[in-house]
């Protein structure tokens, strides 16, 4: 095998692919990077056996053939180029990987390319399209609540399906840790309908948001009851699902929060910030008493002292205390881009709703506390 391509090309893609290779491996051959140069193009996979991303780019091939590296020193080495460098690797049949960059020159170690394990290919009979806004916004406003506690592993990711609101087909992600849960939906894009629920793996929800970041393309997702594919200019990425069921989530979400408070989201987020400073870092707590005209945030710990602030609100219902853990209630508040969130309520025991006024394709859930 022997190429040539530009220093940035192949630092860009390696940054990507390297990403998915664990520091620690138990298998040797999954700390290494797949490197295939075929036409004019060189193709890089990497693999932990969950996830498979594999990305294909421009070179000069002198010579076809396959060769695997350590991923994470081929990254280094690479990164410390100059810039606009040009890189030529090629492999012998010796077992190694030769790198040059004008006066630079580094042997690698390689291990058999047959040992590399490809992920098999999926039965994916679902496929359809969103772009990579649509997909960002998705994942940005729910992928908060993933729960990291690995006993309830089938809520460490996201929930994705279709459902229905008021008789509209919607693409849908839920996530939730049992303390919040995110309901983000969109209009469903064509061939969306009638796909299987899947679960998400958070590394992989991970690696997608990372990658879909630099592109403006639509991407492709492919469905099956076990894997995902995720299609985009040039990058694409295989992920087994997690095997569980996730819970019903519509019994979680309260049906009867009749009392209907609006509050100034940035002023809001910003009053909960301060006050939260002074409650105790294990609870983080704080108490909202709500009236007609004025919420009064206040947080106490025995350490710290007590901390009070007002905030002019809208509010219908009876006057109301209920506390919150203030880190949830921040992390639903980031979400709310319009002027105003509204939260609908019950009583201080009950199950709050969260909105953003000028945005109701997302809807948070969070559990109260007693303060």
């Amino acid at each position: 095998m022997k190429l040539t391509l530009s220093k940035d090309l192949l630092l860009k893609s390696l940054g990507h692919i390297q990403s998915v290779v664990e520091r620690r491996n138990t298998i040797p051959i999954l700390a290494n990077v797949l490197i295939r140069a075929l036409g004019q193009e060189v193709s890089l996979t990497a693999t932990d056996m969950e996830i498979e991303i594999n990305e294909t780019i421009e070179a000069q091939i002198g010579q076809t053939g396959s060769v695997t590296a350590p991923a994470h020193t081929l990254y280094e080495i690479v990164r410390k180029l100059p810039d606009g460098a040009q890189v030529e690797l090629s492999a012998a049949a010796s077992g190694q990987l030769t790198l040059s960059s004008g006066r630079s020159h580094f042997k690698l170690g390689c291990l058999p390319v047959e040992d590399f394990p490809v992920m098999p290919g999926a039965d994916l009979k679902h496929s359809f399209q969103v772009s990579a806004g649509d997909l960002r916004d998705l994942i940005d406003r729910s992928r908060f609540a993933i729960s990291t506690e690995e006993t309830r592993y089938y809520l460490n990711g996201i929930y994705l399906h279709a459902a229905k609101n008021k008789g509209v087909d919607v693409l849908r992600v839920v996530a939730t840790d049992g303390h919040r849960l995110a309901r983000v939906e969109m209009p469903a894009p064509e061939g969306a309908v009638g796909i299987p629920g899947v679960i998400l793996p958070r590394k992989t929800v991970g690696e997608v948001r990372k990658l879909i970041d630099e592109s403006a393309e639509s991407v492709e997702i492919a469905l099956s009851e076990t894997k995902a594919r995720f299609s985009f200019g040039g990058v694409i990425i295989m992920s087994k699902l997690i095997d569980g069921t996730f819970p019903d989530y519509e019994r979680v979400i309260p049906s009867g929060n009749d009392k209907a408070l609006e509050v100034p989201a940035r002023d809001f987020a910003k009053a909960v910030d301060r006050v939260a400073t002074i409650s105790s870092e294990k609870s983080r707590a704080i108490k909202l008493a709500i009236s007609s005209s004025q919420v009064v945030l206040s947080a106490n710990s025995p350490d710290a002292g007590s901390a009070t602030e007002e905030l002019e609100a809208k509010y219908e219902g009876v006057a109301l205390d209920m506390g919150f853990n203030a880190n949830y209630l921040l992390d639903i508040l980031q979400q709310v881009e319009g002027e105003f969130a509204r939260f609908s309520l019950a009583d201080a025991s009950a199950p709050a709703i969260i909105q953003d006024v000028s945005d109701t394709s997302a809807l948070y859930v969070l559990m109260p506390m007693r303060v």
